[in-house]
């Protein structure tokens, strides 16, 4: 059964940068995305990465600020935040894109106050 592992949220203040890492075990990672969950909404896509890395795709409320990145040979999938904003708060999760996994990580707390 595969298992993510989310890290590196923290309270950022807007302008700052995190570095969030996700890594995968029990099956390598496939085409990859980073999702986000904010109070009270729907879990959303934030940005995907092909199997080969080569394809990058992005919300465009993130496009420009967010990149996403993959290292295979350590089954993990990384996105890299720039400019947070007030509204980038939100839990983050990896998982599979598109059709994720039916079993989801814990998330990552990424906090930018307004």
């Amino acid at each position: 059964q595969v298992q993510l592992v989310e890290s590196g949220g923290d309270l950022v203040q807007p302008g700052g940068s995190l570095k969030l890492s996700c890594a995968a075990s029990g099956t390598s990672i496939v085409a990859m995305g980073w999702y986000r969950q904010a109070p009270g909404k729907q879990r959303e896509l934030v940005a995907r990465i092909s199997n080969g890395g080569r394809t990058t795709n992005y919300a465009d409320f993130v496009k420009g600020r967010f990149t996403i990145s993959r290292d295979n040979a350590k089954n993990t999938v990384f996105l890299q935040m720039n400019s947070l904003k007030p509204e980038d708060t939100a839990v983050y999760y990896c998982n599979k894109s598109p059709s994720p996994w039916a079993s989801w990580g814990q998330g990552t707390q990424v906090t930018v106050p307004s």
